[in-house]
């Protein structure tokens, strides 16, 4: 009798529980929890709490460059530090200089001034004066000035508003402004006149939600021109279509 014949039942036999674990290995994978934008991700979750280990806030929701467990976001003064070590990740090219000015000039100039000087509306109302040209300011990390726009300290308040990829196109303007770019004259005027949109404005967040939000719009058919038609247009109604993601 052929050895085979008795070989074979148990190398099926054996080949099952491998099987078995290798699916719920797959499907390991595919049940991993989805964080995406403005969704919440701490250690109070139910759905990421202790996930596979991962401590809280590993999971980016809002462009983090680094996860909050290696760098400090919160609102203390003092994690400010802990920032002054992120490397500058945007290149200090014409669209960041350009962006970073349009910030500057809505969000900074009213208090450090357009140039920088510290000279801006905000002084003559009794702000006192704040220039980021002197020595002191110029050497000041991108990863600190970052920081300090994000959390503010002292008299300067959160521009958390301005968002993480857009505060580096303001480090990159401010050391244009501090003259830091060879051959690179940075432009002080304003970007605009007060109420002016368009091109006078940043543009679009760069971190809006992954999930497409839903939406409803009417579909509607030509209908023939003459009497047939414009009975036939009094009878059909426009029909409203809702789209789910």
């Amino acid at each position: 009798m052929n050895s085979n014949a008795f070989g074979r039942p148990r190398a099926l036999l054996l080949a099952v529980p491998l099987a078995l674990g290798a699916c719920s290995w797959f499907t390991d994978f595919k049940q991993q929890p989805s964080v995406g934008p403005w969704q919440v991700f701490n250690a109070d979750s139910a759905e990421t709490k202790g996930f596979r280990g991962n401590p809280a806030g590993s999971v980016s929701i809002n462009g983090t460059q680094m996860p909050a467990w290696v760098v400090s976001y919160g609102q203390l003064p003092n994690v400010i530090d802990s920032m002054s070590t992120l490397a500058n990740p945007v290149p200090a090219d014409t669209a960041s200089l350009r962006r970073g000015r349009i910030y500057f000039q809505i969000n900074c100039a009213p208090c450090h001034g357009r140039a920088g000087k510290g000279d801006g509306t905000a002084t003559r109302l009794g702000m006192i004066p704040m220039p980021l040209v002197t020595d002191r300011a110029k050497n000041f990390t991108d990863g600190y000035i970052w920081g300090m726009i994000r959390n503010g300290r002292g008299l300067m308040p959160s521009y958390n508003r301005i968002e993480e990829m857009d505060r580096w196109d303001v480090v990159n303007y401010l050391r244009a402004v501090q003259g830091r770019f060879d051959g690179v004259v940075a432009d002080t005027t304003p970007a605009g006149l007060p109420g002016e949109t368009g091109d006078k404005l940043p543009g679009y967040t760069r971190i809006g939600p992954a999930r497409s939000a839903p939406y409803a719009h009417p579909v509607v058919t030509a209908a023939p021109t003459g009497a047939a038609g414009t009975a036939r247009a009094k009878a059909a109604q426009p029909k409203t279509e809702v789209h789910q993601p």
